[in-house]
């Protein structure tokens, strides 16, 4: 896949590097090209550097790993996203997010052309990304959505990042089921005191 990753802190930056070892083509999208976080990650493999909007026109697949605080500037730089994939991997957390919405998702939806958007990614933390596991059980991953070509494609980059799963929770009516599955794995690790190196995986019978 073409890939635009718009944030390439801890979550982008992570991501970038699985999907490139993957075989993905991978284009950063950047305010400043010739200062910004993650540098190194242009010495990958398919992984290349530009303005957001650009990488955004080059891209099929677009994941957003900002700050949710920054979600509506964000997406309003993208251009014109007619018939692409976004995947929200970001969360509002303790009100910290954009004005006038429940979940990040939904202000994306408000201020951007395509209906494709799901959110993933968005469910542990950027540790568990980097390696996801746990003495030979990989931790699973969850995608909620109304567009079924979005969640085939994150269910595959899931993979591609080396998760053991991603399963399908329903619709946009999700959102703020995933935001708060999110705030549940925040508080248990940080506040609860069970550290970071925790994850979830769904058992069957």
């Amino acid at each position: 896949m073409n890939i635009a990753i718009i944030g390439t802190g801890n979550v982008g930056g992570t991501l970038a590097a699985h999907w490139s070892q993957a075989g993905h083509r991978i284009y950063l999208g950047v305010r400043n090209p010739d200062a910004f976080k993650g540098q190194a990650l242009t010495q990958l493999p398919g992984v290349s550097v530009h303005p957001i909007a650009e990488a955004v026109a080059a891209a099929e697949v677009i994941l957003l790993a900002v700050p949710a605080t920054a979600a509506i500037e964000t997406v309003q730089a993208l251009g014109d996203t007619s018939g692409k994939i976004i995947i929200d991997s970001m969360n509002i957390v303790m009100g910290r997010g954009p004005a006038g919405f429940r979940t990040t998702a939904e202000a994306i939806l408000a201020h951007t052309a395509t209906r494709e958007v799901v959110k993933c990614f968005n469910t542990t933390g950027f540790n568990n990304m980097q390696n996801p596991d746990y003495a030979g059980q990989k931790l699973d991953l969850f995608v909620a959505g109304d567009s079924a070509r979005g969640k085939k494609a994150a269910q595959q980059l899931a993979l591609d990042a080396g998760f053991g799963a991603c399963y399908d929770v329903g619709g946009n009516d999700k959102f703020e089921t995933m935001e708060q599955f999110a705030w549940f794995w925040i508080n248990l690790a940080m506040f609860a005191g069970q550290g970071r190196d925790i994850g979830f995986k769904l058992l069957k019978r």
